[in-house]
């Protein structure tokens, strides 16, 4: 399992009977999670300290009972990157600080490259991924169909210092999107994707993984330069393995390359976060990554 172990400012503390007690800064959360199916005793005290609880409703969603003033949103580090924490009415922070893992991987790979690289960011949501890789020295197109989600991730950005990198927003069907690159003949190095299990575009468009993705991956793999650097594909969809995902990958990196797919690697694993109390490590979803070998094609 690939682990976000250099968090100092976030924490999972502890997972017990369906919920994650986390700290986010100097606040402390619980949080609902369908993967915490055991039932551990909870000696950490702050279960009963927690400064917010998530509840859900028996009619969809829910929301957050505070026991003590939390602000409507403040922010976090994770190296020199900084994020807006803002709790939302879905249970979400803003942040998955698992990802931390891929963000680390990809970063290395900008910086050792020595010539710019272009990254799409496909379904970007707040843009840990796309401050990760402008940080790193890449420009970004960032997609995603949600306005306010990248919004939040501007000001990510401007957090980290990078108001003036060349990022691009696009507030878009990442599939339309991705129809209109192929007409224009723009071309990426890199591409990242974190698609959601269920969706609907900004059109009413609705998106289905398991029917969806072999298609997406496919037109999104015809975006790939003739020298690619690396593809993330990420999931959270519960029973869709990792090695699942790895062999969409690579069918549609065949697909792009008939005649020979550039020298690189394909693994996939799922990403996790470890637990303080039990020194275990909570599994928080898959990626399957190529990298292109060093050396070139």
């Amino acid at each position: 399992m690939w682990t976000s172990k250099n968090w100092q400012d976030y924490e999972l503390l502890d997972c017990s009977d369906g919920e994650r007690l986390e700290r986010w800064g100097k606040y402390i959360l619980i949080r609902p999670d369908p993967q915490v199916i055991w039932k551990n005793a909870r000696h950490n005290a702050l279960w009963k300290h927690a400064d917010a609880e998530y509840n859900r409703s028996k009619s969809g969603g829910g929301s957050w009972s505070e026991k003590s003033e939390l602000p409507s949103d403040w922010r976090l580090s994770y190296g020199a990157l900084r994020f807006m924490v803002r709790p939302t009415g879905f249970k979400h922070t803003g942040i998955f600080p698992e990802q931390a893992v891929n963000w680390d991987w990809f970063s290395n790979l900008i910086r050792n490259e020595k010539r710019e690289i272009k990254v799409l960011n496909l379904f970007a949501y707040t843009g840990g991924a796309t401050v990760a890789a402008a940080k790193a020295g890449a420009s970004v197109v960032h997609v995603d169909a949600a306005k306010g989600m990248v919004e939040q991730a501007k000001i990510n950005a401007k957090l980290s210092g990078l108001e003036n990198a060349p990022i691009r927003y696009i507030v878009d069907d990442c599939m339309k999107f991705i129809a209109r690159e192929q007409r224009r003949g723009n071309t990426y190095d890199a591409i990242i994707m974190d698609p959601p299990s269920y969706g609907r575009g900004p059109s009413g468009e609705t998106w289905k993984l398991e029917e969806n993705l072999s298609d997406f991956v496919n037109e999104a793999m015809k975006l790939l330069s003739d020298d690619p650097l690396f593809v993330l594909i990420n999931s959270y969809t519960t029973g869709l393995s990792p090695s699942t995902t790895s062999y969409v990958l690579d069918l549609a990196l065949h697909s792009r390359y008939p005649q020979r797919i550039p020298r690189g690697s394909l693994t996939a694993d799922e990403i996790g976060l470890p637990v303080t109390e039990s020194g275990d490590v909570l599994p928080c979803g898959a990626s399957a990554r190529w990298e292109k070998s060093s050396g070139g094609k």
